[in-house]
């Protein structure tokens, strides 16, 4: 029965008054999915092993592309640590994205020191690191500790693996690596041939600035 039936008998009190439930149910029904549709939980992609190019591979396997990044730093802020993991050199020159919680390096450069076969300043590794986090973790109020969502955001997802594995061994359980990085992967053909403009956060066009912001940059 719908209510644009004709109806044979005029509609007695207890017949209007559960006209008017059947109405309002109705109603509540249709709010609930439509609030549904607008809140859906984030979910990460899952990508097998031979899906993911093996630099950037982890022990845990938790892999987020940019748009989940996103997702969860918007939608589940209160229980997502985003850690810029680069030097704050290349936070300040190439951008980083506003919604980090604070940038701490995984590595550092000796500008005294030369590596011909990487064609580079000789890197050094933040053996502060796990520390960093943590205590970026306690001043951020992102609630769950140790077993809080961590995300490690490198440049392409080379170094955002590695320093996953390290904290998943420091005792963190719950950390994810944003695998495309923030400049992304370099295109191997074509006249960009070298550019890193194949994926990421910039090229996925997601919020980013040049503007450092003093509380969330490194400082020592």
């Amino acid at each position: 029965e719908t209510l644009n039936d004709s109806l044979p008998t005029p509609l007695t009190s207890s017949k209007t008054t559960h006209m008017k439930a059947t109405l309002l149910m109705r109603q509540t029904v249709i709010g609930f999915w439509i609030l549904a549709a607008f809140c859906k939980p984030v979910f990460a992609v899952n990508l097998t092993p031979d899906q993911v190019p093996e630099s950037k591979r982890t022990q845990d396997q938790h892999y987020l592309l940019p748009q989940e990044v996103f997702d969860f730093k918007t939608q589940e802020a209160t229980q997502t640590l985003l850690v810029d993991i680069r030097t704050p050199s290349e936070l300040q020159f190439v951008g980083y994205t506003p919604l980090i919680d604070g940038n701490v390096p995984y590595i550092t450069y000796d500008y005294s020191d030369w590596d011909d076969k990487n064609k580079e300043y000789k890197r050094e590794f933040n053996s502060g690191f796990a520390g960093q986090v943590e205590a970026l973790l306690k001043k951020s109020g992102v609630s769950g500790g140790k077993q809080a969502r961590i995300i490690l955001m490198c440049r392409s997802g080379d170094r955002s693996a590695k320093a996953a594995d390290l904290l998943a061994k420091s005792g963190f359980t719950n950390v994810w690596s944003a695998i495309e990085g923030f400049e992304g992967d370099k295109a191997k053909e074509g006249p960009q041939k070298g550019k890193r403009l194949v994926n990421g956060w910039k090229n996925a066009n997601l919020p980013w600035t040049y503007e450092l912001d003093k509380a969330k940059a490194f400082l020592e």
